[in-house]
């Protein structure tokens, strides 16, 4: 009756939380008292796999282990590793809010200091402008160089008459 409740116990065992040292241990003793259960090693190795929890029994299925100790060092491997990666979250995640948390009088100070230290830039440039090096004419009336008045029209129109065209009109008649 008592090795029963000892092979139910090894049945349901899983890790609680992520104390998979606890697990390892009570699963050991469970297999040494319960050693009819397991006729090969890799039954073993199943049922261990079998109570590790979903965030690394993918990785240690993939690795197939062939022994116990093999199971054993994988697992603990990669849980180790997920618990520094959640600690590394966890204390960047901190930093980041301590850094928003600032009171606002401190951001009010800082950002005055930073207006204080402010000046004006001056560049040294030659007096005067540019002189232009291209080979349009000033217009008198606009001041850019370009070709030909602003007062023209822009197309030559014909008047069209009995007699023929005039070349230099510019009134439709």
């Amino acid at each position: 009756n008592e090795i029963r409740k000892l092979e139910m116990e090894i049945w349901e065992l899983k890790v609680k939380g992520i104390d998979l040292a606890s697990y390892t241990q009570r699963f050991q003793e469970l297999a040494l008292l319960c050693g009819r259960m397991f006729s090969e090693e890799s039954d073993k190795v199943e049922k261990y796999v079998g109570g590790l929890p979903d965030m690394i029994h993918g990785s240690v299925v993939a690795s197939k282990p062939k022994t116990m100790q093999e199971a054993i060092e994988i697992a603990t491997e990669l849980m180790d590793k997920k618990i520094r990666t959640y600690a590394e979250r966890e204390t960047a995640s901190k930093r980041k809010f301590e850094n928003t948390s600032r009171n606002t009088q401190s951001q009010q100070r800082q950002q005055s200091n930073k207006r204080q230290n402010t000046g004006q830039v001056y560049t040294a440039t030659s007096g005067g402008k540019k002189q232009y090096g291209g080979s349009k004419p000033l217009c008198a009336k606009c001041n850019y160089h370009h070709d030909g008045g602003r007062n023209n029209a822009r197309a030559r129109v014909y008047a069209v008459c009995r007699a023929g065209t005039d070349p230099d009109a510019n009134v439709v008649t």
